[in-house]
């Protein structure tokens, strides 16, 4: 059988590469999608190398991106994340990429989906079909193309960018609809082989577990192949995130979260501490205001997911958080947090209003975060002709 050749885009978004395709060259019927992906991807390697496909072999190199017309007012374009499994054959829409949300403005100020702005800064208005949340995406554009040159260094991207400003629009809720699914800032979790342990789970942008380091014997300064190695600490991982999943209602039961790979996210937690990157940069206390060591489908990530990051840093707002804990040195009024990852520093910004006497809820009134995008590759994608029978 031929193989089938569809329109497509390669890109750098942040800290990860995707697939793009728009809407229209892709079938009508979604369910007919996944194969399709599966096959541009190369997923379901039990080599975990991805040869066979676009991926790269890792969770943050192994996804796809999908844009068209906007289905709301409110916005310019909708853009649908998948997130591909790497040695298995999943297909996941269960919550966005923040990284690949950088790529998306300029993907449609290049595709012609958007009109180019006269003054050579472009705001698009990006509404992400997986947490049905607006993202709005600020950048320089030149030459009726969107700039990629440009001063912003990104630690774990080699080079430097023109930096893209993304706004996540009260980002809490993105998948339960609250931003503490429990009402609570912390929770005992019951996980079976490690027994009660806290965490806190949060939703913003996706939704986050997050448990203190020391309360796994972990200093919380791991780096991803050492924690790769330790297959005792992945699977008490696995299991918070499984009971976190159950907890917070994304799935019914333990069975169901296992097959829910993409979300929640866990991460590791501590306060800042002396640390080395893994391009052997020494960093301090001083440097950070709370680091973390993240999982994302099974995978310890070399640079702290994005929507994780933004996760993190309205969580460190939150009151009675075990990251709000962590953060202690935070100033109140400020705006900026750094978090210290295995790549270096990521710096966010949060607005939290918090709860209110009355007994309101609180509230993230915005996540934002600066990245770089790159556009690689254009022209057709070779799929299985089996995958769009």
């Amino acid at each position: 059988m031929k193989q089938v050749r569809i329109p497509a885009v390669f890109m750098r978004g942040g800290t990860s590469k995707a697939v793009m395709f728009h809407t229209r060259d892709l079938p009508a019927d979604r369910e007919a999608w996944a194969p399709i992906f599966r096959s541009a991807i190369g997923a379901n390697d039990p080599s975990a190398r991805q040869l066979d496909g676009m991926g790269g072999g890792v969770s943050s190199l192994s996804k796809i991106c999908i844009i068209g017309p906007p289905s709301r007012p409110d916005a310019d374009v909708d853009y649908t994340f998948a997130q591909i499994g790497v040695i298995d054959d999943t297909v996941d829409y269960g919550g966005n990429c923040g990284n690949m949300s950088s790529a998306i403005g300029p993907f449609a100020i290049d595709e012609g989906l958007v009109p180019v702005p006269a003054d050579g800064q472009a705001v698009v208005r990006i509404h992400n079909t997986n947490t049905s949340k607006i993202i709005v995406s600020r950048f320089p554009v030149e030459g009726g193309q969107a700039a990629v040159d440009g001063t912003m260094a990104l630690d774990g991207v080699a080079g430097t960018g023109a930096p893209i400003r993304l706004e996540f629009m009260a980002p809490g809720g993105a998948r339960t609809g609250k931003l503490l699914p429990t009402g609570r800032p912390v929770d005992e979790l019951n996980v079976p082989g490690l027994g009660p342990i806290a965490a806190s789970l949060v939703d913003a942008a996706n939704p986050c577990v997050f448990v203190a380091a020391e309360s796994l014997g972990c200093s919380g300064m791991e780096m991803p192949e050492a924690i790769d190695r330790n297959k005792e600490l992945l699977a008490k991982l696995e299991g918070i995130r499984r009971a976190a999943s159950v907890a917070m209602g994304i799935a019914r039961d333990l069975d169901e979260a296992a097959r829910i790979k993409s979300v929640p996210k866990v991460a590791m937690v501590t306060p800042p501490r002396e640390a080395t990157t893994l391009a052997g940069v020494k960093l301090g206390p001083a440097d950070m205001d709370i680091t973390v060591r993240m999982i994302s489908v099974g995978q310890p990530h070399r640079a702290v997911a994005l929507t994780c990051a933004l996760c993190l840093s309205v969580a460190a707002r939150l009151k009675g958080t075990i990251p709000a804990i962590c953060a202690k040195g935070l100033a109140a009024d400020a705006s900026a947090i750094r978090i210290g990852q295995p790549s270096g520093i990521t710096h966010v910004d949060a607005k939290v209003t918090p709860a209110g006497a009355d007994g309101t809820p609180a509230h993230a009134d915005y996540a934002a975060v600066y990245r770089t995008a790159r556009r690689l590759f254009e022209g057709r994608v070779l799929v299985r002709g089996a995958a769009v029978v």
